[in-house]
Parts: C-alpha cells; sequence; structure tokens
C-alpha cells in the first residue's frame, strides 16, 4: 500500500518512516498537496502537519475529493487533527488527544496547534512550543503535585497571551512572577516537559501501519458526491496545468540536449549509473539518514553556490524542482554515495580501465611519478608537525587548489573520493609538499591537460 505522510515540525521524516515503514513522508501540506498526492496514487494519506500562514491551507475539499476516490485519509497532532475533527463525519479519521480536544470543542483556536519552524533545508526544526504541548504539560505539573490550579492557570493565561511564534518555554517562565513555585516548575521543566504533538503523531503512523499492514480496503466512497464548485474546478485546472507545463519543459530540455551527442551520450551514462545505483538502495530499502541528507544539502549548495535562501529559491524554479523533490533527489544523491562508497574496491579497477579507455591514464600518471620523486628528494616533517600543518593544508587545498570553502564533514568529502580522513589528509599533505618544489602544476582535470586528444 502506498501511504504518503505529511510531516515537518511535529515530527521527523527519519522517525516518521521508521514508524511507517515505506511510507512517502512529504513537508507540511499546503494548499492542492494532498489532491496532486491522491492524482499521483497514494492509497492512504496522513496529515499531521500543514502550512498556516504564508501558504494558502490545505483545503476540505481536497481531502473529501481523496477520500471519494476510496483513499483512507488520517489526521493527527496539528493541522490533521483540525481537519480531521472537521471532516470526521465524512469519513477522516482523527487520531489522539488533540484531535479529541478540537472534535468535543474543548479547544478551538489553531493557534493552540501552530508553531514556528525552522525553513525546509534545516528539516523544520520547531522554534516556538504548540499551546497543546504546554497544557498537556501543566496538566502533568498539577498531577504530580509540581503545581497548584491557580498556577496553573497562571501559566496557561501566561502562555496564551504570546502570540505563537513567541512560545518558548523560556520566554514564558521569564513571563511569570519571581516566586518559589516557578523555579521549581522550571526544574521539573527539563524532565517533566511534554511533547503532545509528536505523541499523537507517533500514534497516528503506527495506526496506518496496522492498517497497512492488514491489507485494509480504502476508505468508503462519499455517500454523497462533492460539489465541484468554481473554486474547486479552478484548483485542478491549476493543478492540471502545473503538471502539463512541467511535463513539457521536460522533454523540451531533453530535446534540446539531443542537439548536442556527445552531451547527451555523457548525461545518459551518468543517468544509466543513477538508476543502477537506485535500484540497489531500493533494494536495501534503508532510507537516508538526516545526517546524510543535511550533508547533500551543504555540499550541493556550496557546490553551486546557493548558500542564500532566495538563491537557492531562484535555482530551483529555474530547475524545475520543488522543495519536496530537490529533498528527494538529494535523498536518493546519499543513498547513492552511501551504495558507491559501499563498492570502491570494485569501483577502482573500473575506474582505471574508463581514465585508460580515455587516454587520461598516461598524463596523471606522469604526475604521479613526477610528485613521488620530488617528494622523495624532500625532508620529510615529524608527525607532531604534519598534525599542527593540518589545518593550514586543508585550508590550502580546498580555497587555493579547489577554490572551494571547506567542507564541514570532511571525513564525508574524503570517502567520497574513496578514502579514510586519515588516508585523505595524507593525500593533501604529499600535493602540498609537490606544490612547494618549482615547475609544478595542479592535478589534470581538462583533456588536454590529462593527454587526450583535444
Amino acid at each position: 500500500m502506498t501511504a504518503v505522510v505529511f510531516a515537518g515540525p511535529t515530527i521527523g521524516a527519519e522517525e516518521a518512516q521508521a514508524l511507517l515503514p515505506g511510507s512517502i513522508v512529504l513537508p507540511p501540506a499546503g494548499q492542492g498537496d494532498i489532491y496532486r498526492a491522491a492524482r499521483q496514487g497514494a492509497e492512504a494519506i496522513g496529515l499531521i502537519d500543514g502550512y498556516f500562514e504564508g501558504v494558502p491551507s490545505v483545503w476540505h475539499k481536497e481531502i473529501l475529493w481523496a477520500m471519494e476516490q476510496g483513499i483512507t485519509v488520517f489526521g493527527s497532532a496539528s493541522m490533521g487533527a483540525l481537519r480531521a475533527a472537521e471532516l470526521s463525519v465524512f469519513g477522516m479519521i482523527g487520531v489522539g488527544r488533540i484531535y479529541e480536544a478540537y472534535a468535543s470543542g474543548a479547544i478551538t483556536d489553531d493557534d493552540e496547534v501552530a508553531v514556528l519552524h525552522s525553513p525546509a533545508e534545516l528539516g523544520f526544526a520547531p522554534l516556538s512550543e504548540p499551546m497543546v504541548s504546554i497544557r498537556a504539560t501543566v496538566d502533568l505539573a498539577v498531577s504530580g503535585m509540581v503545581l497548584d490550579a491557580a498556577q496553573a492557570a497562571t501559566v496557561l493565561e501566561t502562555a496564551k497571551a504570546r502570540f505563537y511564534q513567541q512560545r518558548t518555554w523560556k520566554q514564558i517562565l521569564a513571563d511569570l512572577p519571581v516566586s518559589p513555585w516557578r523555579d521549581r516548575f522550571s526544574s521539573w521543566l527539563e524532565t517533566g516537559a511534554i511533547d503532545a504533538k509528536r505523541d499523537d503523531a507517533q500514534e497516528m503512523l503506527t495506526q496506518m501501519a496496522v492498517f497497512s499492514g492488514a491489507g485494509a480496503p480504502g476508505n468508503r466512497q462519499l455517500s454523497e458526491q462533492m460539489e465541484e464548485t468554481l473554486a474547486w474546478q479552478g484548483l485542478v485546472r491549476r493543478a492540471e496545468a502545473q503538471e502539463k507545463t512541467l511535463q513539457d519543459a521536460e522533454r523540451w530540455v531533453l530535446d534540446e540536449l539531443r542537439l548536442k551527442p556527445e552531451r547527451f551520450a555523457e548525461f545518459r551514462n551518468r543517468a544509466a549509473l543513477r538508476c543502477l545505483a537506485l535500484q540497489k538502495v531500493r533494494k536495501a530499502g534503508v532510507p537516508p539518514g538526516r545526517k546524510a541528507l543535511l550533508a547533500q544539502l551543504n555540499s550541493h549548495r556550496q557546490e553551486h553556490s546557493l548558500l542564500r535562501s532566495k538563491d537557492l529559491q531562484a535555482w530551483l524554479e529555474a530547475n524545475g524542482l520543488t522543495a519536496v523533490q530537490y529533498e528527494k533527489k538529494l535523498g536518493e544523491a546519499a543513498q547513492i554515495a552511501k551504495a558507491v562508497s559501499a563498492l570502491q574496491k570494485e569501483l577502482e579497477p573500473c575506474l582505471l580501465a574508463e581514465l585508460q579507455l580515455a587516454g587520461a591514464f598516461a598524463g596523471l600518471k606522469a604526475r604521479a611519478e613526477a610528485k613521488e620523486k620530488q617528494i622523495a628528494e624532500q625532508a620529510q616533517p615529524d608527525s607532531q608537525k604534519q598534525q599542527s600543518e593540518r589545518l593550514q593544508m586543508t585550508a590550502w587545498y580546498f580555497e587555493n587548489v579547489l577554490q572551494w570553502d571547506i567542507p564541514e564533514d570532511l571525513e564525508a568529502h574524503a570517502l567520497s573520493v574513496g578514502l579514510g580522513t586519515e588516508e585523505f589528509f595524507e593525500l593533501i599533505r604529499r600535493e602540498f609538499m609537490y606544490h612547494q618544489g618549482v615547475n609544478t602544476r595542479p592535478a589534470p582535470d581538462s583533456r588536454d591537460e590529462a593527454g587526450q586528444a583535444g
């Protein structure tokens, strides 16, 4: 069963996929996202996080339309709890205490679940505390006799008075009157605070896993057809037009590439290798970790000078990518890098064969022999000096030779060129020593320098 989950600040993609194996985890849902997921083959949809401000929110009608197609839709924790409370009568499945609180009318305000969070490239990390978690935490403090009823009411009133983006425990505690009970509550919070939204999201994903494992049939179709209003028809037209525009652009781009046979062959070979690597990692079924994903993000942004968010957004738009697609491709790249690293010993003979057939072997061999001869004639620094000069040589290699910023993760960079960290440092130490001699040249990278016919 193809399950799609919309999540962000409430629960991370890696944890969500661990609870619901094989699921596709997308960023918080905006208007049209559930409609698109339904059109693209989702058999079950889990709505956890969705946008409130700046991006139009998920429409009720797209959820109704998805259920009309026989797709089971779950909601929990945040936007999902809100929409489930509003649409449970039509068959949307609400899960968790927050959903129950909205469904019963115990809470009604949207800001109860709203949080400020970091951008997609930083994993949508929550930067404020949702009111529902504050309420759950205060309830636990009362039951544990950390707070009495009056003190609990003061904490809740203080928190509720703050704009949702400014609700942090640090700020709430600062707003409370100085008192022994405040200090006692502050100390207790270090281990007693509850993440109510995450708890509910975990419960929903667990239910979805049971639902999926049982091979449960799709949602019953709605007894009444959803009314296709002009607004709904407009959303459908925009979504379909966007898909057609993208398909046309992709076809045109490939046609332009075909006009350059050599470039087409180069990218076709790279695409073939990508397909083969993805087949291998998909069989393994292990999603990339968040650390690996962020390493790919940092590397890619550095390579293409996309260090500012607005530059990244402009690049994505120019290259026909959404933030979701970009993150997916980075994840694939992280998986491929891991698979390639594991095959390093098998790849080296193939790599040498490619160099020999391309005529690049001779130029690299000549430079390596010259380096060996020159280094042999130089005095070798002791190991202590080598350690002290390591940072200097690293900065020289990346900034002077490659004209890059120094990578944040040197271990990952070393693995990307098939070496361990210590082997990589030895590589650049020898290159540094070679450059101290006269008439040295950088490693050949063009066809002419490598001895290939130009």
